[in-house]
């Protein structure tokens, strides 16, 4: 299975609403719920109006589009990275997974994959 670094740094948030969210920027993942408004960005799109923020977020997805009827891929990676005492923050779209992790455990994580047989671009 094929991964692609991401060169950008990210940022976990939660906002008071999306009004001042770049929805044009090249990421930006937004999640509701009753409880929340969450909000995965590029660090330098981080809105003023969050209320938390966490910055120091490195990614990669898993290339290509992913069928619904696939069964564990996210699994795989999660518990390999775990394993290996690396924390992840994932989040799924229609098409693929993008999986975040600290920036001082991201070449690590990089490593593991490969080192189990991931091929990164």
């Amino acid at each position: 299975m094929e991964i692609k670094r991401l060169e950008y740094d990210f940022s976990v948030c939660k906002v008071a609403d999306y009004s001042k969210v770049n929805l044009e920027s090249v990421y930006c993942f937004i999640g509701k719920t009753d409880e929340e408004k969450s909000l995965v960005c590029l660090t330098e799109d981080v809105p003023d109006n969050v209320t938390k923020c966490d910055n120091g977020w490195k990614a990669f997805r898993i290339q290509g589009v992913l069928d619904f009827s696939l069964i564990g891929i996210l699994s795989k990676i999660s518990t390999l990275l775990a394993e290996n005492n690396i924390g992840i923050f994932a989040v799924s779209t229609y098409n693929t997974d993008y999986i975040l992790t600290k920036r001082e455990n991201f070449e690590r994580a990089i490593s593991v994959l490969k080192n189990d047989g991931y091929t990164v671009v």
